[in-house]
């Protein structure tokens, strides 16, 4: 938690700049560029909005678009326009809504996706729920993992106690998929007590129960309870354990 409550407040309206510091409410309403690492309570880029350095709340929002040539470690945060954040993202409740890019890792508790993030290296959370599309550069991890797939999604691994995926369709993200993008998610390697999925391509998926669902194409299957198989999913082998 962050203290400020005895700073003053930095709101730009329209054009302008400023150093960093500690404030209480950090606001940019037009075109806004902030010098220097940023302590505050609340943070919000409304219009476009551009911080040097790192940034340190308790609750957090792009609505317009911004950049933050640095790290976040917010209480809440939310991406609702077009957000980059260039390095790590250290936020209890994350949500993108609209296209949000994390130079980083990004660890939470609660990490949402509506529409379409991009993260560079691990994402790590105890609930992860993803609806539209994504790209994680390095490894998934989150106790519970619920993803419905509009679109293309890419971890280059996933683990967790239960993975559930879908597909969903979910016409406010007709924009941001073209018809380019294969509506599947695929990862390397695929492991957690209980997997339930769908149009997913894994070259190892390991698990207690495995239900592999429709239109998955998995080179290896690794299961220790119980392991059952929609007609339509190909699997190249399936051994219990």
């Amino acid at each position: 938690m962050v203290n400020v409550e005895n700073h003053g407040d930095l709101i730009i309206n329209g054009m302008g700049s400023s150093g960093g510091g500690s404030f209480k409410k950090v606001l940019i309403n037009g075109k806004g560029n902030v010098q220097g690492d940023v302590e505050c309570n609340d943070f919000t880029i409304n219009g476009t909005g551009t911080v040097t350095g790192n940034i340190k709340g308790n609750e957090g929002k792009i609505s317009g678009s911004g950049n933050i040539e640095g790290s976040i470690e917010f209480d809440q945060f939310a991406i609702e326009g077009t957000g980059v954040i260039d390095g790590d993202a250290t936020v209890n409740k994350m949500r993108i809504s609209g296209k949000g890019k994390i130079g980083g890792s990004l660890k939470g508790e609660e990490i949402r996706i509506r529409g379409k993030a991009t993260i560079e290296e691990d994402c790590e959370a105890e609930e992860f729920k993803g609806e539209g599309g994504f790209v994680i550069g390095g490894l998934l991890n989150a106790d519970v993992i619920d993803i419905s797939i509009a679109g293309e999604c890419r971890a280059e691994e996933i683990g967790g106690r239960t993975i559930k995926v879908k597909k969903g369709i979910f016409s406010f993200l007709n924009n941001l998929f073209k018809s380019v993008y294969p509506v599947s998610l695929t990862t390397e390697i695929m492991e957690a007590d209980e997997i339930e999925i769908e149009y997913t391509n894994a070259k190892i998926v390991r698990g207690n129960n495995v239900n592999i669902g429709p239109n998955c194409e998995i080179d290896i299957v690794e299961y220790k309870g119980t392991f059952t198989q929609d007609p339509s999913a190909k699997v190249k082998e399936a051994k219990q354990i």
